[in-house]
């Protein structure tokens, strides 16, 4: 499958003649404040498009006009680049490729460079070809990273399927491969492993970008030998000093405002007060919900958020579309208006609020006042794609129960403690009640389990986990679980969380939120049990109600699902589950769930 779009060769004798004024142009727009990303100028310039690609960028396009080029008065109205995500995961979106882009391209998103690890870790290389292929049929430009770790951390964790260094040597030749997805095993890179090496050199081979995820507040000698494989971006820091460390190693720091990820105010000082270059600096998402998208925005949202922070309009913008393009290697087709780039650009009538007024994605109009104008075809989904949720059995109450050691009173227990709006967990200890020789959870600490479910072995790994304020009897279940994608569930009643988790094993994968005995909310996602291909609109008002749901159970935190499906996340610190046992991330190694006797 191939992009139905000419290249910039192929375009370019039509190009030249338009901007020459020997033939006419598809499109003019006059009337604009052009927001030029390579100088940080606004212009009283116009445009002309032909073939989907910029053929004259200057001060008059009257000469490219023939009478049938479409030609927009801007009505003194901003133009801008079309948004890019330089980091993000369409399946955190429980949406295909089809249906983000429908979701995000009334948003102004009009690139997006894309890790589909989650489908890898569930159907292997045949997963990430099928999120490929998707993504080359749609109206905007979505490059694909082809995922590095599956599972995450070799011995930490078991995934449905492995990517090995041959898959990603393969994958480097498809189309639409842009570079290797994030490199999250940063152990395995820091002490040699020959597969990691081996993915990254096949990337370096094929010239192609390596995606970083330095998950460590460690910014010495191990930092640097992370640094020193290849590594060319990073995503996970939380502070400034992360985003400083960064690009002072030649990195590019990635700031992400996700669903639950609020990470740019606290790095963005780097450009806003340390005066950094800021063309080391880029904009993303990671992870973003339905919810979000549909109510909130997405890269828009991000610029948005910038700009609230302190950052100067334009910069924001260079953050959100020129740096992004340069950073892959696609500064000359895209992320900026001027000739011979793909014609991807937004009319808005305020830089600072940006509303998204007008959305133009290879020189055709996309979405008009908040609503797609154009159709986003759908990949033929495979039965078995849609029939990955294999329990091997009925679970019963019996299979979340917590034996206490040695039958005492009560017991020291490790606890999984969320932090709000952020990726990182802490590593907490609880004193527990024992009660008929089962360790029950108490207050803010309740259970949490892992159930397997790409083999059917019908295992269950229990743990505890306290910070989401969950009160009366409840129970949670998903089976998105970063990254191996098994069933999380959590709750504070063992039957509610045998029924949840069987509940998922019936719908082929989702959400569920149980309260009081029933459930109160469901999301379907039975491509994978990560995706629906049902619209956007739809999922997100079932997203909305599982966010009021969990509201219902107690729960005070932000986008608390997006903090649920990262438990098992077993490459950030510090403590996660997985179905081998708790991991201390920070030791990356399996430990015992008691500490001792209280």
């Amino acid at each position: 499958m191939e992009l139905h779009f000419k290249s910039w060769a192929e375009s370019a004798p039509r190009l030249v003649a338009v901007a020459a004024g020997r033939e006419p142009a598809d499109l003019v727009i006059h009337g604009a404040r052009l927001v030029n990303v390579h100088t940080r100028e606004i212009l009283d310039w116009q445009v002309a498009v032909a073939n989907g690609r910029f053929a004259y960028v200057g001060p008059d396009a009257s000469h490219c006009i023939g009478p049938d080029t479409q030609v927009i008065d801007a009505k003194g109205r901003y133009l801008i680049p079309g948004l890019c995500d330089g980091h993000m995961h369409i399946e955190s979106g429980m949406l295909t490729p089809a249906e983000f882009a429908a979701a995000v391209i009334p948003h102004g998103t009009t690139t997006m460079f894309t890790d589909p690890h989650e489908i890898a870790n569930v159907l292997g290389l045949r997963g990430v070809r099928m999120m490929h292929d998707e993504a080359l049929m749609q109206p905007i430009n979505i490059y694909t990273q082809m995922p590095s770790c599956a599972p995450s951390a070799p011995g930490l964790e078991t995934t449905g399927f492995e990517i090995s260094a041959n898959d990603v040597a393969e994958a480097m030749a498809w189309p639409g491969i842009i570079g290797l997805g994030e490199m999250m095993n940063f152990p395995g890179v820091i002490n040699g492993d020959p597969q990691m090496l081996a993915e990254m050199a096949a990337t370096m081979n094929a010239g192609k970008t390596v995606g970083g995820h330095y998950a460590s507040p460690d910014k010495g000698i191990a930092f640097s030998a992370y640094v020193a494989g290849g590594a060319a971006d990073d995503h996970e820091g939380t502070a400034e000093a992360d985003a400083i460390a960064r690009v002072r190693n030649g990195m590019r720091s990635m700031m992400r405002l996700g669903s639950a990820w609020y990470d740019v105010e606290s790095q963005i000082t780097a450009v806003t007060e340390k005066g950094l270059d800021p063309r080391n600096f880029i904009l993303c998402t990671d992870d973003c919900h339905s919810g979000t998208l549909v109510n909130d925005g997405h890269m828009n949202r991000v610029v948005r958020h910038a700009i609230a922070c302190g950052c100067d309009p334009v910069v924001a913008l260079q953050m959100a579309t020129i740096n992004t393009a340069t950073h892959f290697g696609l500064e000359r087709e895209l992320g900026s208006i001027a000739p011979g780039r793909r014609a991807d650009m937004i009319l808005t009538s305020d830089l600072t609020t940006l509303p998204i007024e007008q959305v133009i994605a290879r020189g055709q109009t996309v979405a008009l006042d908040g609503k797609i104008t154009v159709e986003c075809p759908h990949y033929d989904w495979s039965a078995d794609a849609r029939q990955t949720v294999r329990m091997g059995k009925t679970l019963q109450d019996t299979d979340f129960a917590i034996k206490a050691p040695d039958w005492a009173n009560n017991v020291k227990a490790k606890v999984i403690g969320v932090v709000e709006n952020q990726a990182p967990t802490e590593a907490l200890t609880a004193e527990l009640p024992v009660v008929d020789g089962l360790v029950e959870g108490e207050g803010d600490t309740y259970q949490i389990a892992l159930v397997e479910r790409h083999r059917g072995t019908g295992d269950v790994v229990n743990g505890f986990v306290s910070g989401f304020g969950y009160t009366g009897q409840m129970a949670m279940a998903s089976t998105v679980a970063h990254d191996s994608h098994h069933m999380i569930v959590v709750g504070t009643d063992r039957a509610m969380m045998a029924a949840a988790a069987n509940r998922l094993g019936e719908v082929g994968g989702g959400v569920t939120v149980w309260k009081d005995g029933q459930e109160i909310a469901l999301v379907e996602l039975p491509i994978a049990g990560l995706m629906s291909d049902s619209p956007a609109a739809e999922v997100a008002a079932k997203a909305d109600r599982m966010v009021a749901a969990m509201a219902e159970c107690g729960c005070t935190l932000n986008n608390a699902y997006m903090q649920h499906s990262l438990l098992a996340l077993v490459v950030i610190p510090s403590l996660r589950i997985s179905d081998l046992g708790l991991v201390d991330v920070d030791k990356f190694e399996i430990t015992e769930l008691f500490e001792e006797n209280a």
